[in-house]
């Protein structure tokens, strides 16, 4: 079963609701696990070793798996398996989020009522990639309002991504958060960030754990959807977590010169075109005080995988309405960053351990180890995930 909402925002479900949330979250677990299991042995007895009988040397990348795998039946059955589960994780959440929808923003604007640190910017442009797409297959995206205070779309995120994630980043879904800010402060002891900026955060899942790790932490959380902003700030309020939600274009930061310690996102970047990846570094550097960091955490560079993964991890750029996931795995990121104006010395790459799937010491251990890297299973939801991180000093 996915972990329930704990805090006060969460709709109640019925026990049929219920039900059909176990349902898709197992028959998610079966998808990701079993039969993708099932295509790799595919992969390995059958369409690599032909592969290599008429070509004399097996796959060097990812597309040449996909031309060879999307003729056998076993990748049709798996892909069109896992498509519609990935429509039946939203189905599963809506039903209740429509029953509660005007009792839901009505308690969010309460909440958000007279507060200072919520800013919603009425004149913003919504940017294409997100207006006019429904990304991973949400109904409405993130941008949606039906009406004045909407937050539909803020709350099917919450509920949705509970059903969605299987559990495997904990009860709070701020698995990557925590394991990123828990190595940061453990790798570098003597930096004590205490402003923070989070690019993308859409309704702060990877934005708390960070005042935990550093409780004086001033952060701003900044994401483009109004929904996001006011259920976001609603949510980390009575989550008992003091956050700034800002409504703000990530290439084009309202913030001063030189007035933040880390700037951060978390599974942000692959969803935007090539030349607003460089927009947000470069602005992470404005923004930055000297000695700042920059750290994203994203999915692992197709350059760092094998050729099998890399076929694998951009299924979602051809059948789940990303379509900038391929684009950015395949970016020599480094280059990008060092032209964004960072030094090549300052760039770092880390692999660091998932927190709820190997616990505390694994993620203190990487951080004291000189490279910090895992091998297996980086950016997957199975077990033993570990998380690709990357970025710069100032």
């Amino acid at each position: 079963m996915p972990h329930r909402l704990s805090h006060s925002l969460a709709v109640e479900s019925t026990k049929e609701e219920e039900s059909r949330q176990g349902f898709v979250t197992g028959m998610r677990r079966y998808v990701l696990g079993d039969l993708a299991s099932h295509m790799r042995t595919v992969y390995e007895n059958k369409v690599k070793a032909n592969y290599k009988r008429k070509n004399g040397f097996t796959p060097q990348d990812g597309p040449s798996i996909h031309k060879e795998m999307r003729k056998e039946t076993l990748f049709k059955f798996y892909s069109s398996i896992r498509n519609s589960t990935q429509e039946m994780v939203w189905r599963s959440v809506l039903p209740s989020i429509s029953r509660s929808d005007r009792e839901l923003a009505s308690k969010v604007s309460d909440c958000n009522k007279g507060m200072d640190s919520i800013h919603v910017d009425p004149n913003l442009e919504i940017p294409r990639y997100i207006s006019s797409l429904d990304v991973h297959m949400m109904p409405g995206c993130y941008d949606t309002e039906r009406y004045a205070g909407d937050v539909t779309q803020g709350a099917l995120y919450d509920n949705g991504l509970s059903v969605f994630l299987m559990g495997f980043l904990g009860p709070e879904m701020d698995d990557t958060g925590r394991s990123v800010s828990q190595f940061i402060s453990e790798r570098y002891p003597k930096f004590r960030p205490k402003k923070m900026l989070d690019i993308g955060a859409t309704i702060g899942f990877n934005t708390l754990p960070w005042l935990e790790t550093w409780s004086d932490l001033e952060i701003h959380a900044i994401d483009p959807a109004v929904p996001n902003v006011n259920y976001g700030h609603a949510r980390c309020k009575e989550m008992g977590k003091p956050i700034n939600f800002h409504q703000m274009d990530g290439t084009k930061l309202d913030f001063d010169d030189n007035s933040f310690d880390i700037v951060w996102s978390a599974m942000v970047l692959h969803e935007l075109p090539s030349d607003k990846v460089s927009r947000v570094f470069s602005e992470s550097k404005r923004v930055l005080k000297p000695g700042g960091l920059m750290i994203h955490m994203e999915l692992p560079l197709n350059s760092i995988v094998e050729p099998y993964e890399q076929f694998y991890l951009d299924w979602d750029s051809y059948y789940n309405k990303e379509p900038f996931y391929k684009s950015f795995r395949d970016s020599d990121i480094k280059k990008i960053v060092i032209d964004s104006g960072f030094k090549e010395e300052n760039y770092f790459q880390f692999i660091i351990p998932s927190y709820f799937n190997h616990g505390h010491d694994a993620v203190i251990s990487a951080a004291r180890d000189s490279k910090a890297v895992f091998a297996q299973n980086i950016g997957k939801l199975q077990d033993g995930i570990n998380w690709f991180t990357f970025g710069a000093w100032k």
